[in-house]
């Protein structure tokens, strides 16, 4: 419930679906508006603008407000966002679990090119055990907010699934 970080470069967050969105806003609003709270600038947008929305698959619907949009096309958008961003550190929560099984696919395979390919950090909040083995190298249990296991994936994974912890976040 409470601490301190210290970031060394460009940080960004995908914890909601949407966030950042204004309902009322077309997708290509959003995709500027978004942009512009994760720290992009008008020109880096731009020149990323074909490829987000691409990425998201709602090239049909980027002129529609996103109030029309079903939570799944939202949250592509907003994760396309903010992968386009270059971060050095990206946060995502499971907000990738209401997205189809065709975009998780997709996503897991960004997120796995970002750390590996482009040697960026996410941080990957989950209970999908299969998508954590795949992407984290390092994995931390937590419980009532404290660390109970802090491992390399292979033995985090093994110890949560043989311990009490499957009922709390990690």
């Amino acid at each position: 419930t409470k601490g301190e970080i210290k970031i060394r470069g460009k940080l960004a967050s995908l914890l909601e679906v949407g966030t950042g969105f204004h309902p009322e806003l077309t997708g290509r609003e959003n995709v500027f508006f978004g942009g512009a709270i994760l720290g992009m600038k008008k020109k880096e947008i731009e020149e990323k603008f074909d490829k987000i929305v691409a990425f998201a698959g709602v090239e049909k619907f980027i002129d529609i407000p996103v109030k029309r949009y079903s939570s799944g096309m939202s949250v592509r958008l907003a994760f396309s966002v903010a992968a386009h961003m270059d971060p050095d550190i990206l946060v995502v929560d499971e907000v990738l679990a209401v997205g189809d099984a065709e975009f998780q696919k997709k996503s897991l395979s960004k997120m796995e090119e970002v750390t590996q390919q482009e040697d960026r950090t996410i941080l990957f909040v989950s209970h999908n055990m299969e998508s954590i083995s795949r992407l984290c190298k390092r994995v931390i249990v937590l419980k009532e907010g404290k660390v109970v296991i802090d491992a390399d994936a292979h033995t985090a994974i093994d110890r949560y699934l043989r311990s009490d912890h499957r009922t709390v976040g990690s």
